[in-house]
């Protein structure tokens, strides 16, 4: 797998302008009483019309048989190689919000949840409570003390939350208190070497202190916590590729994502409309844009088939104001598949379309996995994406003498 530097002396810096329309959980799996996936069942016009145009395939965003998290997904798409650039979620996160991480800082990603009496999990989200009901809750968090480490606690959005731990001897190589199912208890935070053992033991004392502070509330009675990261350090994107990026994202953690890799990040509203018009405003001053859709994994994870069909067809009518910019490089990528019969995400390789004055359609009818599975770009990594990207917007030189 190619990693972002390794043809640095290929790039050129042109005045052509390449857009990436990120659609997180893109992909999925049929559905067992139709036999289509969501992008087959749903009414997409405009995402078939522009794949008709088109050079399609599919993206393996890790390896094959590997299910990704965004962070690695995300980071494959911009040419990093997921496996080479680890990223901890609750890093990403936290720059996502302008938290501010120092050396030696820890940041978590952390979920409210709902256990009933007996301490098993109910509901992995509780219920995903809005803001105004998650950021009182943070406050009161906030006030936790612990002896030897300073404990925040910021409020993302709706369920989320970030756990910044400030102090000496601190480690990010602690486990998650996530099962990941439900109908099981929160797990205690173990240290995976001796160098983590301290973290361990404070992590848990917040999860205890915070457990019994919780345990009145009608949903989130309880916490669980993901990603512990320390502040992360990645090539950035403009200095290799010769660009000048942009990302605008509704949603922190993917804001976060493009902080590290070295992306200006854009403020914009919390539809994906208001991107779409945040990048028409600053479309001048920039020469690569990372644009993100998030509803379509959101569906995807909580297992709503008929959800996620609706979140793609609900981004389908703002295609034609992204084509409106005439972006020299138009591409529409998927960070990992979340099929909703899974619940989750998943290894399965994920529609790819690019659209540029070279394409001008192969036979591809629409935007789905069955689809894009004939395309010219066959079945691909996804840290060629970008490569394929400059290539098509005139950003490549030749490669060797």
């Amino acid at each position: 797998m190619i990693d972002i530097e390794e043809l640095r002396d290929c790039y050129i810096n042109t005045p052509s302008k390449i857009v990436l329309l990120v659609v997180d959980g893109l992909g999925g799996l049929a559905h067992p009483d139709t036999g289509k996936s969501e992008l087959e069942t749903a009414n997409t016009p405009n995402l078939d019309a522009l794949a008709q145009v088109s050079a399609c395939g599919l993206t393996t965003p890790v390896l094959p048989g590997v299910a990704p998290g965004s962070g690695p997904g995300h980071l494959a798409l911009f040419g990093y190689d997921p496996l080479k650039h680890i990223i901890g979620r609750g890093a990403l996160e936290a720059l996502g919000i302008d938290v501010e991480l120092k050396p030696g800082d820890v940041a978590a990603r952390g979920n409210f949840c709902t256990v009933d009496s007996d301490g098993l999990l109910v509901d992995r989200r509780a219920g995903r409570i809005p803001t105004e009901l998650s950021a009182p809750i943070c406050e009161r968090l906030d006030r936790i003390e612990i002896e030897g480490v300073q404990v925040d606690v910021f409020p993302v959005q709706d369920y989320r939350f970030v756990l910044r731990l400030r102090g000496e001897r601190l480690s990010e190589s602690v486990t998650e208190t996530d099962p990941q199912r439900e109908g099981v208890p929160a797990l205690p935070v173990r240290a995976l070497n001796a160098g983590a053992q301290r973290t361990a033991e404070l992590v848990n004392q917040f999860v205890a202190k915070a457990a019994q502070l919780m345990s009145e509330e009608e949903r989130a009675n309880m916490l669980l916590l993901r990603g512990f990261a320390q502040m992360p350090s990645l090539p950035p994107m403009g200095e290799v590729y010769r660009m000048n990026p942009a990302a605008i994202a509704a949603y922190p953690m993917y804001r976060g994502l493009a902080t590290v890799a070295g992306m200006k990040v854009i403020p914009t509203g919390r539809q994906f409309s208001d991107e779409v018009e945040t990048m028409r405003q600053n479309y001048d001053a920039h020469d690569f844009f990372f644009i993100h859709y998030k509803p379509a994994d959101a569906a995807g994870e909580d297992g709503d088939f008929d959800a996620k069909v609706q979140c793609l067809e609900a981004l389908d009518p703002l295609i034609p104001a992204i084509r409106e910019l005439e972006p020299d490089v138009f591409m529409v990528a998927g960070d990992h598949a979340t099929p909703a019969i899974t619940a989750g995400h998943s290894w399965h390789p994920v529609p790819f379309m690019l659209n540029s004055w070279m394409t001008r359609g192969e036979g591809i009818p629409s935007f789905d996995e069955r689809a894009c599975r004939q395309g010219s770009i066959g079945s691909i990594p996804a840290t060629n994406v970008m490569l394929l990207g400059m290539s098509h917007a005139g950003k490549m030189a030749k490669y060797g003498p």
